[in-house]
């Protein structure tokens, strides 16, 4: 059965959605669970596709977390090799850094809850099924301030100027957290102790913002998130 590699930063940052469509294809997944000190492979000849997942950690965080080094060596062979590699929101940074971009403070804030998206000329091309502006979930305090050589940024809104970016047409980096189900929400507003509405912020939902009407948010999400992998998921080869 081909594999999918997935790198994993945190236990409640998983595949989410993503893991049942990924089973329906026929694909079986290595989630290395770095945080709890799986080795990051050198090379990723033994998969089809490299999945990189969100987390709580900066891209920047080497001293903290050594294995993001790792990390950023696989994306760079990886992409060498164009192997088809997907990221969600620090995945997206850590593919973003690593082949040239750059990744920052993003000057809006943090951007927390349910907010729109809107495509861009090229992500509408790509990602026909959807419509110009869609909401998803978001949860980060860092952007990709500048992309790699040859990047085209697919979606955008007022709070981050890159919210998913392509590079060719195996890279596929996302920002936001279409893959998040409802119980992975609930676990990241628990977690969120000061709760966000009290830190401040144009971008920051209150908890019963984010939690209200989930399951029906969450269903629209996995079907949103379907749509955004689907071009991505066909040029994995195997």
């Amino acid at each position: 059965m081909a594999t999918i590699l997935v790198l994993q930063h945190h236990p409640d940052e998983g595949l989410g959605s993503l893991a049942p469509l990924l089973a329906s294809l026929g694909y079986a997944t290595d989630v290395r669970a770095l945080e709890r000190g799986d080795p990051v492979p050198s090379s990723p000849a033994s998969y089809v596709a490299l999945i990189v997942m969100g987390g709580p950690m900066s891209v920047h965080d080497e001293a903290e977390y050594p294995w993001l080094r790792a990390e950023k060596a696989l994306i760079r062979s990886a992409a060498a090799e164009q192997f088809p590699i997907l990221g969600h929101c620090l995945g997206a940074q850590l593919i973003n850094l690593a082949l040239g971009g750059s990744v920052e403070r993003n000057p809006s804030g943090q951007e927390l809850g349910w907010w729109p998206v809107r495509l861009s000329e090229t992500g509408h091309a790509l990602c026909s099924e959807l419509p110009a502006e869609f909401p998803l979930f978001h949860w980060h305090g860092e952007h990709c301030a500048t992309l790699p050589p040859g990047a085209q940024v697919l979606a955008y809104n007022a709070a981050t100027q890159v919210q998913a970016f392509a590079l060719g047409d195996r890279i596929l980096a996302l920002q936001a957290h279409p893959e998040v189900t409802a119980a992975q929400v609930r676990r990241w507003v628990d977690s969120y102790s000061a709760g966000p509405a009290e830190e401040g912020g144009r971008y920051l939902q209150s908890a019963a913002e984010m939690l209200a009407d989930l399951d029906a948010k969450t269903a629209r999400l996995a079907a949103t998130a379907a749509a955004l992998y689907r071009p991505w998921l066909a040029q994995i080869k195997g």
